[in-house]
């Protein structure tokens, strides 16, 4: 996976008069990057951060990026789509690593959906052996829970998949979680992974080999431009935001206040609207009320904890607004078409064999009538 790169007898993979202009600091010493692969981890997270290392070299000519592969046991290890990626040593070899003088300049750690579950006792010592030698790390996706677990991400800022977003700040209640693409705390870097992967690897590359460097790295990837960490991974209402101003700030509103749910009057107030302009907004938008819509939201929000916590019905039931466990059992019911317990046996048998489907984590046209 690390083999020496060359364009001998094949097409360059970048224009090589892009690469003639371009000024490269050549006395810098090489960066050397070490990837913790954990099973299950995103394919699409890795690719996003590794392949624009690769282009940033074939770029400036010279293998400035190396890297280095690592699995728990040293074996290949799965990712979410089943295909096996082999691993240069297991997570034992980096550990004398790190107090070396070749211990790696950036340790990247990724895992999967069942993240909760892989917060081994070698693995934790090793990135708090990382962390007490200052080497930075970056998590990548679900990867920040394993932060969390050590202990490291205490009153810190920090992002992850939105997809856990619910269900850390929920377990780990002095985490200060943030929607953005990645968030950087001195040699702690946070990640919402997929795509964010790449936007955060091509801050690396800037700030390493130049922005020239990035925008030819930019150019190879048919990408316009890298966002910046601060971006929000989805804006509440993005959708909207070409039809209307207000929808997007209602609906921010209504995501704010999930365990406490607004009246439609107070909602009104912040705006500046009437109800009744409201309800029209709603009606032309998403064909529902705005009080159906706010159950829908949180509703979603139960979804995600009950997927990815081990958290009770109660309290569930509570952190997304409901006064009891049997209504907001009933609307589940009544949106997903099982109960919260049914559903969560459900989507742990469908999700921990190889190569099953996850369940849709959005709204059908169904759902959306029976709420």
């Amino acid at each position: 996976m690390n083999a020496p790169l060359s364009t001998n007898g094949s097409r360059p993979s970048v224009d090589p008069d892009e690469r003639r202009h371009i000024a490269v600091p050549c006395e810098e010493a090489n960066y050397r990057v070490a990837f913790l692969l954990l099973p299950g981890f995103s394919q699409l997270s890795l690719s996003s951060f590794l392949d624009p290392l690769r282009l940033a070299n074939l770029v400036v000519g010279r293998r400035f990026f190396e890297w280095s592969v690592s699995t728990p046991d040293g074996n290949p290890v799965e990712c979410a789509c089943g295909i096996s990626v082999s691993a240069d040593h297991a997570f034992s070899k980096l550990v004398s690593a790190i107090s070396s003088v070749t211990r790696p300049h950036m340790v990247v750690l990724c895992a999967g959906d069942q993240v909760e579950t892989q917060a081994s006792t070698p693995l934790i010592n090793l990135l708090r052996l990382c962390r007490r030698h200052k080497v930075p790390m970056a998590a990548l996706g679900t990867a920040t829970w394993l932060l969390a677990q050590g202990g490291m991400l205490n009153d810190a800022p920090c992002t992850i998949h939105w997809e856990k977003m619910p269900a850390l700040t929920e377990t780990f209640s002095r985490l200060n979680v943030m929607n953005n693409l990645f968030v950087r705390n001195d040699d702690l870097i946070t990640c919402a992974g997929e795509f964010a992967s790449f936007h955060l690897v091509m801050e690396l590359v800037s700030n390493r080999l130049g922005k020239e460097t990035a925008s030819a790295v930019c150019h190879h990837t048919t990408a316009l431009q890298w966002r910046s960490g601060s971006d929000r991974q989805w804006a509440a209402g993005a959708e909207f935001t070409g039809a209307s101003k207000t929808m997007p700030e209602i609906i921010s509103l209504m995501e704010q206040h999930i365990e406490d749910p607004l009246p439609l009057y107070d909602i009104a107030q912040c705006v500046g609207y009437s109800r009744r302009q409201i309800e029209r907004l709603f009606e032309r938008h998403v064909s529902c009320s705005p009080m159906r819509y706010y159950l829908r939201l949180r509703l979603e929000r139960a979804k995600q904890l009950i997927e990815h916590t081990d958290m009770p019905q109660l309290e569930i039931a509570v952190a997304c607004g409901f006064a009891s466990a049997s209504h907001f059992s009933k609307c589940f019911r009544c949106a997903f078409g099982r109960s919260p317990a049914e559903h969560r046996d459900y989507f742990v048998l469908i999700t921990r064999p190889r190569g099953s489907v996850r369940p849709e984590t959005t709204f059908g046209a169904q759902a959306m009538t029976r709420i």
